[in-house]
């Protein structure tokens, strides 16, 4: 049986997937991912590359480095210049990262899906009614990072950011398995949530909100001068001023895990794009409607 076989085969057997990836001391592996990642040894690194490379589809072609002496340089790897062209559409709203596309639909009550079935309120996740109401008749999209993506997240679009909110919180997988049997799972783990307004849309309200998962030691945000992880308790309110051209880096995941973009009124999905495609950073997520839709653009009350 080849490796690839082998890995579906595996994935295949839920019991054995979820058991393996969740009933374990989440938070502990966490940690010690983070440590383990960041020992400085090119034969242990390729050894565990190696390892890494019977579970999953990575691959390094499109990496700016081909030799790494850690696997955090290879987690958190460059891309060679070029590869990820953003959509220059000022229409458009971009996919931050590399992903699957999730679960997906209007926000138009208080409760949104992290997989068919399986319902979280969106106030939970945010930690805040007044954000989660200032959201209502936009859009959620879920994007899935695989550990073996490419990690790193970008502007979607043009924007500046005014707010995170860091909640620290459990580990558990957020893969397909795991979030159809474990409920309200999103609104459980460590979160950031990044309040943004879309420059070049009349200010409208956009909001990131980046998952970790187990083995994701941190979740580096470029424009803060620290790193959020389970160690750092906060404060959990941080103000911003930052601004970002479309495309532009805004940070990175240490292993795989979801990025929920919450968009204002007046955009629908690209054509294309529905729960289980896989998408690349800069193709178009989001389009601004051509009918009078757009005027909710840019409404913040």
């Amino acid at each position: 049986m080849n490796n690839t076989a082998w890995r579906e085969k595996f994935l295949l057997n839920e019991d054995l997937n979820f058991l393996l990836t969740n009933r374990i001391p989440r938070v502990a592996a966490t940690r010690f991912m983070g440590w383990y990642s960041r020992i400085r040894s090119p034969v242990l690194t390729r050894l565990s590359i190696a390892v890494w490379r019977l579970f999953t589809d990575l691959d390094l072609s499109e990496a700016r480095e081909q030799r790494f002496d850690s696997l955090h340089a290879c987690f958190t790897r460059e891309l060679k210049p070029g590869l990820r062209p953003f959509d220059a559409d000022p229409a458009t709203v971009c996919s931050p990262s590399d992903a699957i596309v999730g679960a997906c639909g209007p926000i138009d009550g208080t409760d949104v899906l992290q997989a068919k079935g399986s319902p979280y309120p969106l106030r939970e996740l945010l930690r805040s009614d007044a954000i989660a109401q200032r959201m209502q008749g936009g859009r959620y999209t879920t994007l899935r990072l695989t550990s073996a993506m490419y990690h790193r997240f970008h502007a979607p679009h043009a924007l500046a950011v005014d707010r995170v909110t860091y909640i620290s919180g459990d580990t558990w997988n957020v893969n397909p398995i795991a979030l159809k049997r474990v409920q309200r799972l999103f609104c459980k783990n460590e979160r950031a949530v990044i309040e943004c307004r879309l420059s070049g849309l009349g200010n409208a309200p956009l909001i990131l909100v980046p998952v970790a998962a187990v083995l994701v030691a941190s979740i580096r945000l470029h424009w803060l001068n620290v790193l959020l992880h389970l160690r750092w308790p906060g404060p959990n309110v941080i103000p911003c001023a930052a601004a970002m051209s479309k495309g532009e880096e805004m940070g990175w995941f240490e292993h795989g895990s979801t990025i929920i973009v919450l968009t204002p009124p007046g955009l629908d999905l690209a054509p294309g794009i529905q729960s289980g495609v896989r998408i690349k950073a800069g193709q178009a997520l989001l389009r601004q409607r051509t009918d009078g839709a757009t005027a909710s653009l840019g409404h913040t009350d």
